[in-house]
Protein backbone atom coordinates (compact mmCIF):
# COMPACT_ATOMS: atom_id res chain seq x y z
CA UNK A 1 0.00 0.00 0.00
CA UNK A 2 0.98 3.19 -1.04
CA UNK A 3 2.38 6.22 1.85
CA UNK A 4 -0.23 8.08 0.37
CA UNK A 5 -3.25 5.75 1.34
CA UNK A 6 -2.03 4.87 4.72
CA UNK A 7 -3.95 6.40 7.53
CA UNK A 8 -2.23 9.28 9.86
CA UNK A 9 -2.16 8.86 13.65
CA UNK A 10 -4.63 11.94 13.55
CA UNK A 11 -6.77 10.85 10.57
CA UNK A 12 -6.66 7.32 12.75
CA UNK A 13 -8.37 9.84 15.85
CA UNK A 14 -10.90 10.83 13.17
CA UNK A 15 -11.70 8.01 12.10
CA UNK A 16 -12.29 5.87 15.44
CA UNK A 17 -14.43 9.17 16.98
CA UNK A 18 -16.58 9.14 14.00
CA UNK A 19 -17.00 5.65 14.55
CA UNK A 20 -17.95 6.20 18.31
CA UNK A 21 -20.11 9.53 17.24
CA UNK A 22 -22.11 7.15 14.47
CA UNK A 23 -22.41 4.22 17.61
CA UNK A 24 -24.29 6.18 19.30
CA UNK A 25 -26.15 7.86 17.22
CA UNK A 26 -27.21 4.74 15.40
CA UNK A 27 -27.87 2.84 18.17
CA UNK A 28 -30.65 5.57 19.39
CA UNK A 29 -32.32 4.97 16.51
CA UNK A 30 -31.99 1.17 16.05
CA UNK A 31 -33.17 0.51 19.66
CA UNK A 32 -36.73 0.97 19.21
CA UNK A 33 -36.97 -2.03 17.06
CA UNK A 34 -35.86 -4.27 19.36
CA UNK A 35 -37.48 -3.11 22.09
CA UNK A 36 -40.98 -2.77 20.14
CA UNK A 37 -41.94 -5.90 21.63
CA UNK A 38 -41.83 -4.34 25.22
CA UNK A 39 -42.85 -1.01 24.16
CA UNK A 40 -45.91 -1.94 22.35
CA UNK A 41 -47.70 -3.90 25.59
CA UNK A 42 -46.02 -1.20 28.06
CA UNK A 43 -47.06 1.97 26.56
CA UNK A 44 -50.60 0.00 24.97
CA UNK A 45 -49.83 1.01 21.48
CA UNK A 46 -50.66 -1.21 18.17
CA UNK A 47 -48.27 -1.91 15.47
CA UNK A 48 -49.53 1.31 13.23
CA UNK A 49 -48.74 3.81 16.17
CA UNK A 50 -44.94 2.26 16.79
CA UNK A 51 -44.65 2.33 13.13
CA UNK A 52 -45.57 6.28 13.40
CA UNK A 53 -42.87 6.34 16.50
CA UNK A 54 -40.20 5.34 14.48
CA UNK A 55 -41.26 7.30 11.14
CA UNK A 56 -41.88 10.75 13.33
CA UNK A 57 -38.23 10.63 13.85
CA UNK A 58 -37.62 10.09 10.55
CA UNK A 59 -39.55 12.68 9.35
CA UNK A 60 -38.18 15.89 11.90
CA UNK A 61 -34.68 14.34 11.05
CA UNK A 62 -35.86 15.47 7.33
CA UNK A 63 -36.97 18.42 8.18
CA UNK A 64 -34.54 19.62 9.85
CA UNK A 65 -31.93 18.19 7.08
CA UNK A 66 -33.48 20.60 4.39
CA UNK A 67 -33.79 23.52 6.87
CA UNK A 68 -29.89 23.15 7.92
CA UNK A 69 -28.88 22.46 4.83
CA UNK A 70 -28.37 26.22 3.20
CA UNK A 71 -26.25 27.22 6.46
CA UNK A 72 -24.32 23.88 6.42
CA UNK A 73 -21.33 25.37 4.83
CA UNK A 74 -20.91 28.46 6.31
CA UNK A 75 -19.56 27.24 9.82
CA UNK A 76 -16.45 25.14 11.13
CA UNK A 77 -17.90 21.75 10.57
CA UNK A 78 -16.30 20.72 14.11
CA UNK A 79 -18.59 23.33 15.99
CA UNK A 80 -21.77 23.05 13.94
CA UNK A 81 -21.21 18.89 14.96
CA UNK A 82 -20.74 20.36 18.56
CA UNK A 83 -24.00 22.34 19.17
CA UNK A 84 -26.22 19.29 16.71
CA UNK A 85 -24.98 16.76 19.41
CA UNK A 86 -25.96 18.48 22.19
CA UNK A 87 -29.30 18.65 20.53
CA UNK A 88 -28.97 15.08 20.36
CA UNK A 89 -28.25 14.07 23.69
CA UNK A 90 -30.97 16.73 25.22
CA UNK A 91 -33.55 14.48 22.70
CA UNK A 92 -32.17 11.39 23.70
CA UNK A 93 -32.95 12.42 27.79
CA UNK A 94 -36.81 13.23 26.91
CA UNK A 95 -36.93 9.81 25.18
CA UNK A 96 -36.06 8.39 28.96
CA UNK A 97 -38.30 10.14 30.46
CA UNK A 98 -41.29 9.44 28.52
CA UNK A 99 -44.20 7.52 30.14
CA UNK A 100 -46.61 7.99 28.20
CA UNK A 101 -46.76 7.49 23.98
CA UNK A 102 -47.65 10.95 23.47
CA UNK A 103 -44.54 11.74 25.51
CA UNK A 104 -42.49 9.02 23.72
CA UNK A 105 -43.54 10.41 19.77
CA UNK A 106 -42.66 13.96 21.15
CA UNK A 107 -39.38 13.07 22.65
CA UNK A 108 -38.71 10.89 19.35
CA UNK A 109 -39.23 14.27 17.03
CA UNK A 110 -37.13 16.47 19.17
CA UNK A 111 -33.95 13.58 18.87
CA UNK A 112 -34.40 13.30 15.23
CA UNK A 113 -34.47 17.24 14.58
CA UNK A 114 -30.74 17.02 15.59
CA UNK A 115 -29.95 13.30 14.76
CA UNK A 116 -29.99 13.55 11.34
CA UNK A 117 -28.25 16.49 10.95
CA UNK A 118 -24.95 14.73 12.80
CA UNK A 119 -24.89 12.40 10.42
CA UNK A 120 -24.87 14.16 7.81
CA UNK A 121 -22.19 16.63 8.95
CA UNK A 122 -19.85 13.48 10.35
CA UNK A 123 -20.10 12.59 6.87
CA UNK A 124 -18.76 15.88 5.07
CA UNK A 125 -16.16 15.79 7.64
CA UNK A 126 -15.07 12.18 6.18
CA UNK A 127 -15.34 13.54 2.57
CA UNK A 128 -13.21 16.96 3.45
CA UNK A 129 -10.79 14.85 5.13
CA UNK A 130 -10.19 11.68 3.21
CA UNK A 131 -9.64 11.56 -0.28
CA UNK A 132 -11.94 9.07 -2.67
CA UNK A 133 -9.05 6.26 -2.69
CA UNK A 134 -9.85 5.67 1.52
CA UNK A 135 -13.02 6.46 1.68
CA UNK A 136 -13.92 2.38 1.35
CA UNK A 137 -12.00 2.08 4.42
CA UNK A 138 -13.37 4.64 5.93
CA UNK A 139 -16.82 4.25 5.35
CA UNK A 140 -16.34 0.35 6.04
CA UNK A 141 -15.05 1.57 10.08
CA UNK A 142 -17.66 4.54 10.18
CA UNK A 143 -20.54 1.77 9.10
CA UNK A 144 -19.46 -0.83 11.90
CA UNK A 145 -21.20 1.19 14.26
CA UNK A 146 -24.40 -0.36 13.06
CA UNK A 147 -22.50 -3.72 13.99
CA UNK A 148 -21.22 -1.94 16.93
CA UNK A 149 -24.86 -1.30 18.56
CA UNK A 150 -25.82 -4.94 17.63
CA UNK A 151 -23.00 -6.51 19.34
CA UNK A 152 -22.42 -4.02 22.65
CA UNK A 153 -25.32 -1.51 22.55
CA UNK A 154 -28.41 -3.69 21.91
CA UNK A 155 -27.67 -6.60 24.24
CA UNK A 156 -26.75 -4.72 26.68
CA UNK A 157 -29.76 -2.47 25.90
CA UNK A 158 -32.58 -5.53 26.12
CA UNK A 159 -30.88 -6.81 29.28
CA UNK A 160 -31.50 -3.64 31.09
CA UNK A 161 -34.50 -2.95 29.54
CA UNK A 162 -35.68 -6.24 30.64
CA UNK A 163 -34.29 -5.64 34.49
CA UNK A 164 -35.44 -2.03 34.78
CA UNK A 165 -37.98 -1.12 31.76
CA UNK A 166 -37.69 0.12 28.65
CA UNK A 167 -36.24 3.50 28.86
CA UNK A 168 -33.46 2.38 30.69
CA UNK A 169 -31.27 2.13 27.44
CA UNK A 170 -31.88 5.85 26.83
CA UNK A 171 -30.02 6.93 30.08
CA UNK A 172 -27.20 4.50 28.71
CA UNK A 173 -27.22 6.42 25.66
CA UNK A 174 -26.64 9.55 27.15
CA UNK A 175 -23.82 8.92 29.53
CA UNK A 176 -22.00 7.49 26.04
CA UNK A 177 -22.44 10.67 24.32
CA UNK A 178 -21.64 12.99 26.86
CA UNK A 179 -18.15 10.95 27.35
CA UNK A 180 -18.07 10.87 23.16
CA UNK A 181 -18.98 14.74 23.08
CA UNK A 182 -15.89 15.94 25.57
CA UNK A 183 -13.48 13.18 23.52
CA UNK A 184 -14.33 15.30 20.23
CA UNK A 185 -14.64 18.63 21.59
CA UNK A 186 -10.80 18.08 22.82
CA UNK A 187 -9.05 15.92 20.18
CA UNK A 188 -10.81 17.11 16.72
CA UNK A 189 -9.10 20.01 15.02
CA UNK A 190 -11.59 22.78 13.06
CA UNK A 191 -12.74 21.68 9.78
CA UNK A 192 -13.06 24.63 8.01
CA UNK A 193 -11.08 24.00 4.55
CA UNK A 194 -14.49 24.63 2.84
CA UNK A 195 -14.75 28.12 3.78
CA UNK A 196 -11.57 28.58 1.51
CA UNK A 197 -13.69 27.89 -1.25
CA UNK A 198 -16.03 30.87 -0.88
CA UNK A 199 -19.22 30.01 0.33
CA UNK A 200 -22.15 30.97 -0.82
CA UNK A 201 -23.21 33.70 1.60
CA UNK A 202 -27.13 33.52 0.96
CA UNK A 203 -28.35 30.68 2.16
CA UNK A 204 -31.97 30.37 0.28
CA UNK A 205 -29.47 30.20 -2.76
CA UNK A 206 -26.93 27.82 -1.64
CA UNK A 207 -30.06 25.56 -0.64
CA UNK A 208 -31.73 26.24 -4.47
CA UNK A 209 -28.56 25.34 -6.37
CA UNK A 210 -27.34 22.45 -4.50
CA UNK A 211 -31.35 20.53 -5.29
CA UNK A 212 -31.34 21.94 -8.45
CA UNK A 213 -27.49 20.65 -9.69
CA UNK A 214 -28.34 17.49 -12.02
CA UNK A 215 -25.64 15.09 -10.86
CA UNK A 216 -27.08 15.98 -7.33
CA UNK A 217 -30.56 15.02 -7.77
CA UNK A 218 -29.62 11.74 -9.26
CA UNK A 219 -27.49 10.93 -6.03
CA UNK A 220 -30.83 12.27 -3.63
CA UNK A 221 -32.80 10.18 -5.88
CA UNK A 222 -30.34 7.09 -5.02
CA UNK A 223 -30.15 7.24 -1.52
CA UNK A 224 -33.35 7.82 -0.80
CA UNK A 225 -34.58 4.98 -2.46
CA UNK A 226 -31.68 2.49 -0.98
CA UNK A 227 -34.16 3.73 2.52
CA UNK A 228 -37.21 2.44 1.84
CA UNK A 229 -36.80 -0.94 1.94
CA UNK A 230 -34.54 -1.42 5.22
CA UNK A 231 -36.75 0.95 7.04
CA UNK A 232 -39.73 -1.15 6.13
CA UNK A 233 -38.26 -3.90 7.43
CA UNK A 234 -36.46 -2.78 10.41
CA UNK A 235 -39.24 -1.81 12.94
CA UNK A 236 -40.82 -4.97 12.92
CA UNK A 237 -37.89 -7.35 12.75
CA UNK A 238 -37.83 -8.08 16.65
CA UNK A 239 -42.08 -8.59 16.91
CA UNK A 240 -41.42 -10.68 13.75
CA UNK A 241 -38.83 -13.04 15.06
CA UNK A 242 -40.70 -13.88 18.21
CA UNK A 243 -44.08 -13.71 17.22
CA UNK A 244 -43.50 -15.73 13.67
CA UNK A 245 -40.18 -16.86 14.18
CA UNK A 246 -40.31 -18.59 17.72
CA UNK A 247 -37.92 -16.67 19.00
CA UNK A 248 -38.16 -16.06 22.96
CA UNK A 249 -37.43 -12.26 24.23
CA UNK A 250 -34.92 -13.93 26.25
CA UNK A 251 -33.20 -15.20 22.93
CA UNK A 252 -33.23 -11.91 21.00
CA UNK A 253 -29.95 -10.35 22.76
CA UNK A 254 -27.84 -13.82 21.48
CA UNK A 255 -29.28 -13.05 17.79
CA UNK A 256 -28.21 -9.42 17.60
CA UNK A 257 -25.10 -10.45 19.46
CA UNK A 258 -24.20 -12.67 16.61
CA UNK A 259 -25.39 -10.79 13.84
CA UNK A 260 -23.12 -8.13 15.02
CA UNK A 261 -20.07 -9.76 15.54
CA UNK A 262 -20.15 -11.02 12.13
CA UNK A 263 -21.05 -7.58 10.63
CA UNK A 264 -18.00 -6.02 12.96
CA UNK A 265 -15.96 -7.90 10.78
CA UNK A 266 -17.23 -8.07 7.46
CA UNK A 267 -17.79 -4.13 7.42
CA UNK A 268 -13.85 -2.85 7.75
CA UNK A 269 -13.07 -5.94 5.05
CA UNK A 270 -15.99 -5.15 2.89
CA UNK A 271 -14.57 -1.21 2.49
CA UNK A 272 -11.31 -2.99 1.65
CA UNK A 273 -12.71 -4.38 -0.95
CA UNK A 274 -14.54 -1.10 -2.26
CA UNK A 275 -11.12 0.58 -2.36
CA UNK A 276 -9.82 -2.69 -4.40
CA UNK A 277 -11.92 -3.89 -6.48
CA UNK A 278 -14.47 -0.90 -7.35
CA UNK A 279 -16.86 0.64 -4.92
CA UNK A 280 -19.96 -0.52 -7.97
CA UNK A 281 -18.81 -3.74 -7.75
CA UNK A 282 -19.02 -4.21 -4.55
CA UNK A 283 -22.72 -2.77 -4.18
CA UNK A 284 -24.05 -5.07 -7.22
CA UNK A 285 -22.93 -7.83 -4.92
CA UNK A 286 -24.54 -6.71 -1.98
CA UNK A 287 -28.08 -6.52 -4.19
CA UNK A 288 -27.63 -10.11 -5.12
CA UNK A 289 -27.05 -11.40 -1.72
CA UNK A 290 -29.82 -9.06 -0.20
CA UNK A 291 -32.30 -10.01 -2.78
CA UNK A 292 -31.86 -13.74 -2.05
CA UNK A 293 -32.11 -13.42 2.05
CA UNK A 294 -34.49 -11.04 2.13
CA UNK A 295 -36.97 -13.29 0.12
CA UNK A 296 -35.62 -15.86 2.53
CA UNK A 297 -36.41 -14.82 5.70
CA UNK A 298 -39.40 -13.13 4.96
CA UNK A 299 -41.03 -16.13 4.87
CA UNK A 300 -39.89 -18.09 7.64
CA UNK A 301 -42.26 -19.55 10.06
CA UNK A 302 -41.41 -21.58 13.32
CA UNK A 303 -37.31 -22.17 12.71
CA UNK A 304 -34.49 -22.91 14.56
CA UNK A 305 -32.38 -20.20 16.30
CA UNK A 306 -29.12 -21.33 14.92
CA UNK A 307 -30.79 -20.95 11.44
CA UNK A 308 -32.24 -18.22 11.83
CA UNK A 309 -28.81 -16.33 13.06
CA UNK A 310 -27.20 -17.78 9.58
CA UNK A 311 -30.18 -16.24 7.34
CA UNK A 312 -29.64 -12.94 9.19
CA UNK A 313 -26.19 -13.07 9.14
CA UNK A 314 -25.86 -13.83 5.64
CA UNK A 315 -28.62 -11.06 5.02
CA UNK A 316 -26.54 -8.42 7.33
CA UNK A 317 -23.46 -8.87 4.60
CA UNK A 318 -25.67 -8.18 1.81
CA UNK A 319 -27.08 -4.86 3.61
CA UNK A 320 -23.80 -3.74 4.71
CA UNK A 321 -22.38 -4.36 1.20
CA UNK A 322 -24.63 -1.82 0.04
CA UNK A 323 -24.58 0.61 2.50
CA UNK A 324 -20.55 0.75 2.87
CA UNK A 325 -19.99 0.69 -0.65
CA UNK A 326 -22.84 3.11 -1.86
CA UNK A 327 -21.89 5.79 0.93
CA UNK A 328 -18.29 5.70 -0.77
CA UNK A 329 -19.17 6.09 -4.22
CA UNK A 330 -21.75 9.07 -3.16
CA UNK A 331 -19.86 10.65 -1.38
CA UNK A 332 -17.84 11.80 -4.90
CA UNK A 333 -20.19 13.40 -6.25
CA UNK A 334 -20.52 17.04 -4.42
CA UNK A 335 -17.98 19.91 -4.88
CA UNK A 336 -16.21 20.82 -1.98
CA UNK A 337 -18.28 23.81 -1.57
CA UNK A 338 -21.23 22.20 -1.54
CA UNK A 339 -20.81 19.09 0.55
CA UNK A 340 -22.40 20.18 3.60
CA UNK A 341 -25.54 21.03 2.05
CA UNK A 342 -25.57 18.34 0.02
CA UNK A 343 -24.96 15.35 2.82
CA UNK A 344 -27.54 17.42 4.82
CA UNK A 345 -30.55 17.42 1.85
CA UNK A 346 -29.59 13.94 0.99
CA UNK A 347 -29.62 13.13 4.61
CA UNK A 348 -33.43 14.80 4.67
CA UNK A 349 -34.50 12.99 1.90
CA UNK A 350 -32.68 9.76 3.26
CA UNK A 351 -35.09 10.03 6.46
CA UNK A 352 -38.18 11.38 5.05
CA UNK A 353 -38.10 8.38 2.36
CA UNK A 354 -37.29 5.89 5.14
CA UNK A 355 -40.40 7.42 7.43
CA UNK A 356 -42.79 6.91 4.87
CA UNK A 357 -41.51 3.79 4.11
CA UNK A 358 -42.50 3.13 7.83
CA UNK A 359 -45.75 4.18 7.88
CA UNK A 360 -46.61 2.89 4.93
CA UNK A 361 -44.88 -0.75 6.57
CA UNK A 362 -47.34 -0.20 10.12
CA UNK A 363 -50.05 -0.25 7.63
CA UNK A 364 -49.72 -2.96 5.71
CA UNK A 365 -48.19 -5.17 8.48
CA UNK A 366 -51.52 -6.75 10.41
CA UNK A 367 -51.11 -8.47 14.25
CA UNK A 368 -53.13 -10.93 14.72
CA UNK A 369 -54.75 -12.24 18.01
CA UNK A 370 -52.02 -14.44 18.94
CA UNK A 371 -49.50 -11.64 18.07
CA UNK A 372 -48.54 -12.71 14.63
CA UNK A 373 -47.74 -10.51 12.19
CA UNK A 374 -49.51 -10.76 8.38
CA UNK A 375 -48.36 -10.11 5.25
CA UNK A 376 -44.84 -9.15 6.32
CA UNK A 377 -43.80 -10.62 3.11
CA UNK A 378 -45.01 -8.21 1.22
CA UNK A 379 -42.45 -5.87 2.68
CA UNK A 380 -39.85 -8.14 1.82
CA UNK A 381 -41.04 -8.01 -2.21
CA UNK A 382 -40.93 -4.02 -2.04
CA UNK A 383 -37.02 -4.25 -0.42
CA UNK A 384 -36.04 -6.39 -4.01
CA UNK A 385 -38.06 -4.07 -5.81
CA UNK A 386 -36.24 -0.95 -4.66
CA UNK A 387 -32.71 -2.78 -4.89
CA UNK A 388 -33.29 -3.70 -8.42
CA UNK A 389 -33.93 -0.05 -8.88
CA UNK A 390 -30.92 1.29 -7.23
CA UNK A 391 -28.97 -1.31 -8.97
CA UNK A 392 -29.56 0.49 -12.27
CA UNK A 393 -28.93 3.67 -10.74
CA UNK A 394 -25.83 3.28 -8.99
CA UNK A 395 -24.87 1.84 -12.59
CA UNK A 396 -25.53 5.31 -13.67
CA UNK A 397 -24.11 7.21 -10.80
CA UNK A 398 -20.45 4.73 -11.34
CA UNK A 399 -20.05 5.60 -15.11
CA UNK A 400 -20.66 9.58 -14.08
CA UNK A 401 -17.83 9.63 -11.61
CA UNK A 402 -15.60 6.98 -13.52
CA UNK A 403 -16.09 9.66 -16.35
CA UNK A 404 -15.32 12.40 -14.44
CA UNK A 405 -12.02 10.80 -12.70
CA UNK A 406 -10.67 10.18 -16.35
CA UNK A 407 -11.18 13.87 -17.71
CA UNK A 408 -9.70 14.76 -14.50
CA UNK A 409 -6.34 13.66 -15.45
CA UNK A 410 -6.33 15.29 -18.82
CA UNK A 411 -4.66 18.49 -19.69
CA UNK A 412 -7.14 21.19 -18.70
CA UNK A 413 -7.30 22.42 -22.37
CA UNK A 414 -8.95 19.24 -23.21
CA UNK A 415 -11.71 18.96 -20.50
CA UNK A 416 -15.13 20.35 -20.44
CA UNK A 417 -16.52 22.23 -18.02
CA UNK A 418 -18.69 19.23 -16.62
CA UNK A 419 -15.64 17.04 -16.41
CA UNK A 420 -13.57 19.81 -14.74
CA UNK A 421 -15.42 19.23 -11.10
CA UNK A 422 -15.22 16.17 -9.32
CA UNK A 423 -16.23 15.82 -6.05
CA UNK A 424 -12.94 13.84 -4.58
Amino acid sequence: MSAANVFSGYQKFVVGVLAFLQFTIVLDFMLLSPLGALVMPALRISPSQFGLVVSVYAFSAGFSGICTAGFADRFDRKKLLMFLYCGFIIGTLLCGLASRYPLLLGARMITGLFAGVVGSVSFAIVTDLFPLQMRGRVMGIVQTSFSASSVLGIPFALFISNRWGWNAPFFMIVAVCLIVGVVIHAGLRPVDAHLKQHPDQSPLHHLLHTLSDRRYLQGFATTGLLSVGGFMLMPFVSAFNVNNVGVSLAQLPLIYLVTGLVSAVAGPLIGRASDAWGKFRVFAFGCALTIAMVLIYTHLGITPLWLLIAIMVIMNIGIFSRMISSSALISAIPAAADRGAYMSISSSLQQVAGGVASAIAGLIVVETSSGALLHFDTLGYILVATTLITLTMMYFINRTIEGARTAAALPIGTRTRADAVVGD
